[in-house]
């Protein structure tokens, strides 16, 4: 299958388990890296009015809330709580091949996932790919679904993206500031 073209109108973007306990327990990724880079997938939905699906178990449960810097960014945006078996239900893998099933596009944003080691997680997306999963970062979601800076209604919102969240480009906009002045 070749995959379309993604837009703010064919997408949809879906958080699962951000929650703070996997945070101790993912050791894939630099902890503060995966937060902001999940934090800048969320705000990449809110930049291009993409829907953002957020599912997580209970706050009580044994994993808690969301990333606080993941719920300060998505307010009192609803929670999906999913009951039951967290491994069926709940992990990217079994999502993405669920979707699959389904007939749908998916798209993995592999730097806003983690996994137990750097090797589960390589293995996992590897395993996601074999089956038609694409992987993308949320940096190159959010350039595409920008598209060019003649996007003035999202322009904005996409360069403070790069600003907060992508280090490269924001040391990149700010030289480009200085010497505009």
């Amino acid at each position: 299958m070749q995959p379309s073209a993604l837009t703010p109108e064919n997408s949809a973007v879906v958080m699962i388990d951000h929650a703070v306990g996997f945070g101790n327990v993912f050791r894939s990724h630099d902890l503060s890296l995966h937060v902001n880079n999940t934090v800048g997938l969320a705000k990449t939905a809110g930049v291009f009015g993409i829907p953002l699906v957020l599912t997580n178990g209970a706050d009580t449960g044994p994993y808690g809330p969301l990333f606080s810097e993941l719920r300060a960014e998505t307010g009192d945006w609803r929670v999906i709580v999913r009951e039951g078996n967290f491994i069926n239900e709940g992990c990217v893998l079994g999502s993405a091949l669920a979707g699959l099933e389904r007939g749908y596009e998916v798209y993995l944003a592999v730097d806003a996932t983690a996994g137990e080691t750097l090797e589960v997680h390589q293995v996992a997306v590897q395993r996601m790919i074999q089956v038609g999963v694409v992987p993308v970062t949320w940096l190159s979601l959010a350039s595409q679904y920008q598209g060019s800076c003649t996007n003035h209604e999202t322009v904005q919102g996409f360069l403070s993206l790069m600003t907060q969240h992508s280090a490269a480009f924001g040391m990149l906009f700010q030289g480009q500031a200085v010497r505009a002045r």
